[in-house]
């Protein structure tokens, strides 16, 4: 299997997975009023076809001559079933973190699922392998539970602006309030889900029958693919915005909207392998300096809301004062990631 050559390829890598993780859903954004249940089926068909062609590919290239098959086979039952099963907790926080997309936006679902994910996966695995600078990451939660009140405080506050502005021009369709409850509550669940499929998926590189970066992608993919049909049907009947969708709505679609989803699910895939490669090619990889990727790799979240601020103008009928506490909570969660790689970390990753 192909692994970086050397730290600086491994930076690179890194930093295509933190780009690709932060422009996924962007591909949901661009297909228009696409329904985001229809939107997840091929999501997940481009993810899992994705994981298999470059497993089957890169992961098979190399001067090792270790194929991902002779990986899956040396590796132990236990460590295909928390690939599988991380997958599925994975997915189920990913789905709910779309569904947040669609509610709340880029700006606001990223910051709020992706900020909870980086804080509850971490705070797992420190629960379950204490290792590091307690005070490091100490501080560095605390910077992001600062940015996830943040964040929350100015998606309320941009709601209630905008519903007072349409009242004012006689266009709101009620005088009462809008809730921002389900806005929060969506990617604060998905990210707690997400956070705890992070120390299954670690578990599944550990030890001497642990996976390689490319099986490990591809039992995702499965887990992904799997737990789709049961979970978004689940979502179309009971949706968390909307009306019910009907499964033969899927056929709607356009060509541009079902290239999109799997375009996202691609996206997905090769950040996923990217930073999977990345952490795997450090040299005598630890478990310290494995557990500081997945921290880092948590910055796609200022892409997101980067996009969404910038592409989709998602605050700009907000005051300058709520603008100002979105993107000083995107700062503080930036602070958060690097407090936690150094706090997790008993050496440099790279």
């Amino acid at each position: 299997m192909i692994l970086a050559p050397t730290p600086l390829f491994a930076m690179l890598l890194m930093v295509l997975g933190i780009l690709c993780w932060g422009s996924w859903a962007a591909t949901f954004k661009f297909s228009g009023k696409w329904r985001f249940e229809l939107y997840y089926f091929d999501f997940a068909i481009g993810l899992a076809a994705a994981a298999v062609l470059i497993a089957f590919t890169f992961g098979n290239l190399g001067f090792d001559g270790f194929s991902v098959v002779d990986d899956l086979l040396h590796a132990g039952k236990r460590q295909w079933f928390y690939g599988f099963l991380a997958g599925v907790l994975l997915n189920f926080g990913n789905m709910l973190l779309l569904a947040a997309v669609s509610v709340a936006g880029l700006s606001v679902a990223f910051p709020l699922g992706v900020g909870a994910a980086l804080i509850a996966g971490t705070l797992l695995q420190f629960v379950i392998h204490p290792a590091g600078n307690s005070t490091l990451l100490f501080v560095g939660f605390g910077f992001g539970l600062v940015a996830l009140g943040f964040a929350a405080s100015a998606y309320r506050q941009s709601i209630t602006h905008r519903h007072e502005d349409l009242a004012r021009r006689g266009q709101a369709r009620s005088t009462r309030r809008p809730s921002a409850v389900k806005g929060i509550v969506l990617p604060l669940v998905a990210g707690l889900l997400m956070g705890a499929g992070i120390p299954i998926v670690q578990t599944c590189s550990e030890g001497e029958l642990g996976l390689g970066p490319y099986a490990i992608a591809m039992l995702l993919s499965f887990g992904f693919l799997a737990s789709t049909v049961v979970f978004n049907l689940f979502l179309m009947n009971l949706p968390v915005e909307g009306e019910p969708v009907d499964v033969f709505d899927y056929f709607s679609g356009s060509l541009r909207q079902h290239l999109l989803g799997l375009a996202g699910g691609t996206l997905w895939t090769v950040g996923t392998v990217a930073i999977l490669v990345a952490i795997a090619s450090v040299p005598d990889r630890t478990r310290a300096t494995s557990l500081e990727g997945f921290p880092l790799a948590q910055a796609s979240l200022v892409v997101a809301g980067i996009w969404g601020l910038a592409k989709w103008k998602e605050f700009r009928d907000a005051k300058p004062a709520t603008q100002a506490l979105l993107i000083l909570s995107l700062v503080l969660s930036s602070c958060a990631i690097a407090l936690i790689v150094m706090g997790t970390a008993n050496q440099k990753l790279f």
